[in-house]
């Protein structure tokens, strides 16, 4: 099933809600089926407050990572609303496993707090951005409209929270700073002039329209160069465009 458009004019997203996770004591049977039970209520919460939105169709939910999968495929969504937190497959591994589709579906992320590490290897996996889950309703709504429009979902001081647990000894492993440094120049290396102005606005956490104004470009223009980047360099969305500009020290 594709997305609809559920409003004549307006532009209909497909929306997978997975997981909401609560917090349990797991040693008794009761308080565990509460538990359940509350995971469930938040879950259909949050997709009644997208199904009101004229714009977004909810097409399908799921209780855990493994089985957004199946449903990507029978759905098709452009979206995919996910916990990090799920029972058995987190949402780490599954925002992995649908960035590995020929056609996959942006991923944005439930979290509580906003430097959670498991974040930002999902950001790193291919997820567009995160949001909490304390937010309220119309936040979320308007952080998967953002997504779905090419507009970042941190905020630039987010984004530098995040990648600070990269560089930290006790954050995310992975290769050597010196490494990913070079790396990330090599790669940037590869745009030309006007490209890298726009990815250094990216990682300042800009929007297409502020990127417009402070670089003199119109906004048609801005969204090309964003769409080269990201094809030029095989990357997902914007954040991971902040990301390899972080990496590089060029912010």
């Amino acid at each position: 099933m594709s997305a609809v458009t559920l409003v004549a004019g307006a532009v209909g997203w497909g929306l997978v809600v997975v997981g909401l996770r609560e917090r349990a004591v797991r040693a008794e049977t009761e308080a565990t089926l509460r538990a359940e039970q509350a995971r469930q209520h938040a879950r259909e919460e949050i997709a009644r407050e997208m199904s009101a939105a004229d714009d977004i169709d909810v097409v399908a939910e799921a209780a855990d990572g493994a089985d957004v999968r199946a449903l990507v495929d029978e759905y098709r969504p452009d979206l995919v609303l996910m916990d990090i937190r799920m029972p058995r497959m987190d949402g780490l591994a599954a925002t992995a496993a649908l960035r590995e589709l020929p056609r996959p579906p942006q991923v944005l992320i439930l979290t509580t707090f906003t430097t959670d590490s498991y974040v930002l290897q999902a950001l790193r996996a291919g997820a567009a951005g995160h949001v909490l889950k304390h937010m309220p309703p119309a936040q979320i709504v308007a952080a998967v409209r953002n997504v779905m429009a090419g507009e970042p979902v941190l905020s630039s001081a987010a984004v530098r929270q995040l990648i600070d647990t990269v560089t930290d000894p006790g954050g995310v492993p992975g290769p050597s700073r010196h490494e990913e440094r070079e790396k990330a120049e090599a790669m940037l290396d590869r745009l030309g002039a006007r490209e890298r102005e726009v990815a250094l606005a990216v990682a300042e956490g800009r929007t297409n329209a502020e990127i417009a104004t402070g670089c003199h470009m119109s906004l048609p223009t801005v969204k090309a160069h964003v769409s080269h980047i990201l094809t030029r360099l095989d990357l997902n969305n914007r954040v991971q465009i902040a990301l390899l500009v972080y990496r590089a020290g060029l912010v």
